[in-house]
């Protein structure tokens, strides 16, 4: 591929460009004009030099954005962006099929971001206490708490995992809610699958449980199986959310999703308060009928977190095998000091989790990026 890449050429190409691996080459931090030199130079020479844009490691972002496919649908739906996406949406049919689940059991968010402030709600609205693990994702925990929710917090255990029994322990007659992240975030470690399904079954008789799989796709681990099944099953008090953010690289659309029992489904629906645009709709249903893009997402980041894991492995850093589509390593370093320097070399890392201040979240950018990256931190700490 020669000369700069149009954004109609993106919008309308044809399937052969991610077939022949053409966009591996394109490292852009963004738009659809990115420079080549970073790649061409990476191959050319043993010094990689720095990059003329911020490369983002800090969000757990798809770094390659929607599929062509989606791009064809955002494109055609530009001239519906004066419509409402409620009316004949096609999404809880699609996903209905694809999960084998009725529609019913289908709530669909402004992102699964949405979704977790509405489980957060729920619990609020029962009256006492969630219980959840530390560190996880706070989007549920932190909307709770600021509507006058009680949030325990129960600290993942020596190796880094989620202590089901300690958190089991911090239940108390109040908890209304018990939210888990498998794969977690920060800490990309999983659930094991038999523990997590004895835990549901047990703790879901009396209060709700939010399982959230934002990183579902990305698991290729044995020890591992999402709780689908039990919600199939008729589960009356589990909740599960899934996102279109992540390996389809619809974050800025904002579409996600919640399978729950339909009586629960139409509450969750009920109390939400945004409602996804029609670009995005457009968008999602023909990213997750694209199995190539997300067969590409997926090898990439694969590549990436190699690249990353093989340089940590050979300098004796100690970091978290990932079940996502990132990183948590332990620099040694405040993570507020880690950030700044990399920023300097225009890497942008993850923000701080604590208890684990000189932890560094880190996510997969593309490969070549990547080994940028392990250029740069050999740079910076040795």
């Amino acid at each position: 591929m020669t000369g700069k890449v149009s954004r109609r050429q993106l919008l309308l190409g044809g399937s052969a460009l991610f077939a022949t691996g053409a966009l591996q080459s394109i490292p852009g931090g963004g738009g659809f004009l990115p420079g080549l030199e970073l790649i061409r130079s990476a191959h050319a020479q043993d010094v990689i030099p720095k990059p003329d844009y911020i490369i983002r490691m800090s969000s757990n972002e798809n770094p390659w954005g929607p599929s062509r496919v989606a791009l064809r649908a955002i494109y055609n739906a530009i001239d519906e962006a004066n419509l409402y996406s409620f009316y004949g949406n096609p999404l809880p049919a699609l996903i209905s099929r694809q999960q084998d689940i009725g529609v019913d059991h289908i709530s669909l968010g402004a992102g699964s971001a949405e979704l977790l402030k509405v489980g957060g709600l729920l619990a609020g609205m029962r009256g006492g206490s969630i219980v959840i693990p530390h560190p996880t994702f706070e989007d549920l925990p932190a909307y709770a708490e600021a509507n006058g929710t009680e949030v325990i917090r129960v600290p993942v255990d020596g190796d880094m995992k989620t202590d089901l029994e300690a958190m089991a322990s911090a239940i108390r007659a109040d908890t209304r809610l018990v939210y888990l992240c498998n794969p977690n975030n920060p800490i990309p470690n999983v659930i094991e699958k038999n523990a997590l399904r004895d835990f549901i079954l047990e703790i879901a008789r009396d209060r709700m449980i939010f399982l959230d799989e934002a990183y579902h796709e990305f698991v290729d681990n044995p020890d591992y199986s999402t709780m689908m099944g039990l919600v199939r099953n008729g589960q009356r008090n589990l909740i599960i959310t899934r996102t279109a953010s992540k390996i389809h690289g619809l974050a800025g659309l904002r579409v996600g999703f919640a399978f729950s029992h339909p009586e629960l489904a139409r509450e969750i629906t009920n109390r939400q308060t945004g409602l996804q645009n029609i670009i995005g709709v457009r968008a999602a249903e023909a990213s997750y009928q694209d199995e190539e893009h997300a067969n590409f997402v997926l090898r990439t980041a694969r590549e990436s977190l190699d690249i990353v894991e093989n340089y940590l492995d050979s300098t004796g850093i100690n970091y978290i095998k990932s079940n996502a589509n990132f990183s948590f390593i332990e620099t040694g370093h405040p993570i507020g000091e880690v950030q700044a320097r990399f920023l300097a070399e225009n890497i942008q890392v993850g923000r701080p989790f604590p208890p684990f201040t000189d932890w560094m979240r880190l996510s997969m950018a593309k490969p070549d990026e990547m080994r940028y990256f392990a250029q740069t931190y050999r740079k910076l700490f040795g």
